[in-house]
């Protein structure tokens, strides 16, 4: 490994390394499982989970075109802005040098801010980038690592689908193996957790790992009020980027063979409870027919007149609500930053929170035996 690390790091050829956590056919086999779902014309039966949005190159490519279009100004303004948010998060780590394991690396231009100043406290630090998608580790390992001094040794990135609790726990051993004792900084950006059905679920999955040396930094969509008219509202971000249309079907387009007619993409703005603005997207056969669409194994199913296909699921959180959410998970809220996004159709009640959080110090004795001890216990102590 030693030698084909120092080939790979005196070579101009753009070789890179990956670990693959799960077979790929498995994957696929769970992506045509959700799209042979019972029929419902309201998104709520044949769906294309989370990971599978940004999985393939398609998907990939779709995804970085979104990211920069004008008329995504939300995506846009999130990225932009994230340099200044996450300096006035970083002094709350007290200058502790710490590893960085990104949950989900997207396009890599936020990565690159947080590894340009942990780099400078833990200059042998160990980057890990997680994603479902070895396309999109591939896009952000180019865009993380540029105008950063970090040698491709110190990158290990891993191909793996961390909502899977199991796969977590193995991720945890692996680090423990890579760094030991030593802190690590985990990230979930991009208001990733919204994307999931259940992200409450989610979050204590990933936030279960944290040792008390550990952090993790969390990026969510927010919103000061909830009503109807403001689900609408943020329905309407997103309908508005020709670019985001092409993303969020683009999974549809790269593995069966329905024709894309863009009309039939359905934006669904709605309240959560008391916890978020939910907005669903789907796609509708608006044809007048009965369709039948072939699926990665070759087979075909059925997609009656009106009968839809979920493509993606996003929300806009509570800022109140959110902070619950943590005190049940047992999550200790180190630092929050808050930025508001102007709009000249609403008022500023949209923004993003950036979050600095730790594992729950204070816990009552029958709840002392976290996930994380389970992991982090099968390991001698060093």
């Amino acid at each position: 490994m030693d030698k084909l690390q120092q080939a790979i790091e005196e070579s101009d050829f753009a070789w890179s390394l990956h670990l693959v956590g799960e077979d790929p056919s498995y994957k696929l086999a769970t992506l045509t499982d959700d799209l042979r779902g019972g029929p419902s014309n309201t998104g709520d039966g044949k769906q294309i989970t989370s990971g599978f949005a940004y999985w393939g190159a398609g998907p990939t490519i779709a995804w970085a075109h979104a990211c920069n279009d004008p008329f995504y100004p939300v995506m846009q303004q999130g990225i932009e802005s994230f340099s200044q948010r996450w300096k006035r998060v970083r002094s709350k780590l007290d200058g502790t040098p710490y590893h960085y394991v990104s949950l989900g690396v997207g396009t890599g231009q936020k990565d690159r801010e947080i590894l340009h100043d942990l780099l400078t406290r833990q200059p042998n630090l160990l980057y890990v980038p997680v994603d479902l998608s070895a396309a999109m580790l591939r896009l952000g390992l180019r865009e993380s690592r540029k105008g950063v001094n970090l040698a491709r040794r110190q990158i290990v990135p891993v191909q793996l689908d961390f909502a899977i609790p199991e796969n977590m726990a193995e991720l945890a051993r692996l680090l423990h193996r890579l760094v030991g004792d030593e802190p690590i900084v985990f990230s979930l950006l991009g208001n990733t957790m919204a994307n999931f059905e259940d992200d409450a679920g989610l979050l204590g999955t990933l936030t279960g790992a944290l040792r008390p040396q550990d952090r993790f930094l969390l990026e969510v969509a927010t919103t000061d009020s909830l009503s109807d008219d403001l689900a609408d509202a943020a329905a309407e971000e997103y309908h508005r980027s020709r670019a985001y249309l092409e993303f969020v079907t683009s999974t549809l387009l790269q593995y069966t063979d329905l024709t894309i007619n863009f009309d039939s993409v359905l934006f669904r703005g709605s309240v959560e409870g008391d916890r978020a603005l939910r907005v669903k997207i789907f796609y509708q056969n608006r044809t007048g027919d009965d369709l039948r669409i072939v699926l990665p194994d070759r087979t075909k199913v059925a997609f009656p007149d009106r009968d839809t296909i979920r493509l993606y699921l996003t929300r806009k959180y509570s800022r109140r609500e959110l902070e619950k959410m943590l005190a049940v998970l047992g999550i200790q809220k180190l630092h929050g930053i808050h930025l508001a996004f102007p709009s000249q159709r609403s008022p500023r009640v949209f923004g993003t929170d950036l979050l600095l959080l730790a594992a729950g110090a204070e816990q009552l004795p029958e709840q002392r035996v976290t996930k994380a001890d389970e992991i982090w216990s099968t390991f001698p102590a060093s």
